[in-house]
């Protein structure tokens, strides 16, 4: 395992942070660690970077406490390094390198050419776009080729375009061997790029897994007929769980435990009962069905 967490616990004055948190984080993966803004996140990440000391509780990289040989190991992006507006990108990164005393000088060109900026390098950092800038300050993250990249809100700020460089950033890293520990309140960017998922609440971890682990528990049946009021009661005798704020485009969701319902025994059951179906689709879960019934949001 990269890190080990357990039972990890954080207050401040009254707010409590973060309750007794504990999981693992395999090699290779993209590891989300998701919830709403104040569920703890940027504290667990601060607290991982021994930026924070927890009040209890322990966490190891590699199997080991932290040192500054295991440090080296870790890039790390809790907010928008204060790069200079009037330098060019190579040289912010000079600044940086110079600062934190990672990685060798021919270094700066490998993560510029990593992060797809190394045509852009000598142009001021004020010129470069939202995008560009949050790539650059994933290169300085990238300096001396760390195992380990721990990134604190990503995509935050950026335009849609921005959001999808940094994203496939992110994926590609991932496909090099690189090991990205992210936070984020976006289900759709977690959803879209990690492989494992941890999903806190008002410092409370709800649930944690590959994010097929996660998803797999339950399918989802979408059904659609011209009387949908009469579809939604017969449903009703099928035995899922409807979801009530899933009710979108005159469709209707069920959920059922994973593989325990076939659409042809839907469609049978509904044909037998007069209700003719003009739409019947199993889906697998979504993560965002799966977090608005944990954090109730």
């Amino acid at each position: 395992m990269v890190l080990n967490i357990r039972q990890i616990s954080k207050s401040y004055k009254t707010v409590r942070a973060l309750q007794q948190v504990s999981f693992d984080v395999p090699e290779n993966c993209v590891y989300g660690i998701l919830g709403p803004n104040g569920s703890g996140k940027t504290t667990l990440l601060g607290i991982l970077l021994d930026i924070l000391k927890p009040d209890s509780g322990t966490f190891q990289w590699f199997g080991q406490g932290g040192n500054a040989e295991i440090r080296k190991k870790i890039g790390s992006l809790l907010e928008t390094p204060n790069f200079y507006s009037y330098l060019s990108g190579a040289e912010n990164l000079r600044i940086t390198q110079s600062v934190s005393g990672r990685g060798r000088a021919k270094d700066i060109d490998d993560v510029l050419h990593t992060v797809g900026l190394h045509n852009r390098r000598w142009a001021p950092f004020k010129n470069y776009s939202l995008g560009m800038k949050q790539r650059l300050a994933i290169a300085a993250a990238l300096l001396g080729n760390p195992k380990v990249l721990v990134l604190d809100e990503p995509t935050n700020g950026l335009d849609p375009a921005g959001i999808a460089e940094v994203r496939e950033l992110i994926v590609q890293l991932y496909r090099r061997g690189h090991t990205i520990i992210m936070a984020s309140h976006l289900l759709d960017e977690v959803e879209k790029v990690c492989t494992h998922v941890a999903i806190l609440k008002n410092g409370q971890l709800l649930a944690s897994g590959s994010t097929e682990e996660i998803l797999s528990e339950e399918d989802i049946v979408e059904l659609g007929a011209e009387n949908i009021t009469q579809l939604k009661e017969l449903a009703a005798g099928l035995g899922g769980k409807m979801l009530e704020n899933h009710h979108t485009n005159g469709l209707i969701h069920i959920s059922f435990p994973k593989g325990k319902i076939r659409p042809e025994e839907i469609n049978r059951y509904c044909f037998e009962r007069g209700i003719i179906l003009q739409h019947l689709a199993l889906k697998r879960k979504k993560l965002e069905t799966l977090f608005f019934e944990l954090t109730g949001k």
